[in-house]
């Protein structure tokens, strides 16, 4: 398989909750960006190692790495609405996101961020979507868990701990799946 069709099939999905966090990070890593590969401008705005101290720009910023587990326990694979959801419901579940950065954040990724990063109007909607997701959900604050110390667990007990709740996700999913019937990753969440 080469990389663009890892890119365009991989995920773990809900139902796979048996798998260790670990087991499914490294098959991500088979393919994933590394952190320099990422483009210095979506650093910026992402990840908290360029915030001002003292202020968050964006809420929800996060690694690379911790990104990418929150991708796995979201149950979303790596494609442009995967990205969008994940980032939203990050932002969300700190509870903090006003209106005006949920808008700033979407000028940049629609218009800032380099050409394959940008997001398009339907992965704006799921952005938002997910961010208001995150906020209702009962779940930790995704950006600040500790997931070293989760790594050996299985992704459904990772899920239980952090009270991310399978049946609101599903719930929104199968809404996706409806609204985006062309989109590869909106059509293949529910299992």
């Amino acid at each position: 398989m080469d990389l663009e069709d890892k890119i365009k099939n991989w995920f773990v999905p809900l139902s796979c909750a048996a798998k260790t966090l670990r087991e499914a990070y490294s098959e991500l890593q088979t393919f994933g960006l590394k952190q320099g590969d990422v483009p210095y401008i979506i650093q910026l705005v992402e990840n908290p190692k360029y915030d001002l101290p003292g202020i968050d720009i964006f809420h929800g910023a996060t690694d690379l790495e911790t990104h990418d587990l929150i991708h796995i326990l979201l149950g979303r694979g790596v494609l442009p609405k995967d990205e969008a959801f994940v980032i939203g419901f990050t932002m969300g579940s700190t509870d903090r996101v006003s209106t005006t950065e949920e808008r700033l954040f979407a000028f940049f990724t629609k218009y800032l961020y380099p050409k394959n990063y940008r997001f398009t109007d339907e992965d704006l909607r799921v952005f938002r979507d997910g961010v208001k997701l995150g906020f209702i959900s009962d779940c930790e604050s995704l950006s600040k868990v500790n997931y070293p110390a989760y790594m050996e667990w299985p992704v459904g007990k990772v899920r239980e701990e952090l009270r991310i709740e399978e049946d609101l996700l599903r719930a929104y999913y199968a809404i996706e799946k409806r609204r985006f019937p062309k989109s590869l990753e909106s059509q293949r969440l529910l299992d």
